[in-house]
């Protein structure tokens, strides 16, 4: 089974940090969707959504700053079944503390713009739920 972590960062606004995926994508091509990406052999999940953080965002953040959120199942045609670890942040950082190591673009996108985005299969079922979450609203100002 493959595994994925990925994380949600929410900015001060209450945006959410997306990643524009180009044509070079495997999965789900010039689509939005989270930061994050294979866990590793030998890797957690925790472990992994914060490598692949820093790899796709430049963004370190310290042990304890991400909260685990949700599992979801997810089907690949590349990769076949699998699980993915969403993780989830409230940061203190604009789009000019980001840096894209992948994609088109990475940036905080406005809540309300998300639903006229094309997503990827895996934001499709996790963003809807994390904005209709308790925690979201814990999150936003």
């Amino acid at each position: 089974m493959t595994r994925f972590a990925c994380v949600l960062l929410v900015d001060r606004r209450g945006w959410v940090l997306l990643q524009e995926r180009d044509e070079h994508a495997v999965i789900d091509p010039e689509t939005w969707g989270l930061p994050g990406g294979h866990v590793e052999d030998g890797e957690g999940f925790e472990e992994a959504a914060y490598r692949e953080l820093a790899e796709e965002t430049g963004v370190v953040l310290e042990p304890g700053d991400l909260q685990f959120w949700h599992e979801f199942a997810t089907e690949h045609a590349s990769y076949g079944v699998g699980s993915m670890h969403v993780y989830v942040g409230a940061v203190d950082l604009t789009d000019a503390d980001i840096t894209c190591g992948e994609g088109r673009q990475m940036v905080f996108v406005d809540p309300s713009r998300v639903r006229t985005l094309e997503l990827t299969g895996s934001a499709q079922d996790a963003l809807p739920a994390f904005l209709a979450s308790e925690l979201y609203s814990t999150m936003t100002p």
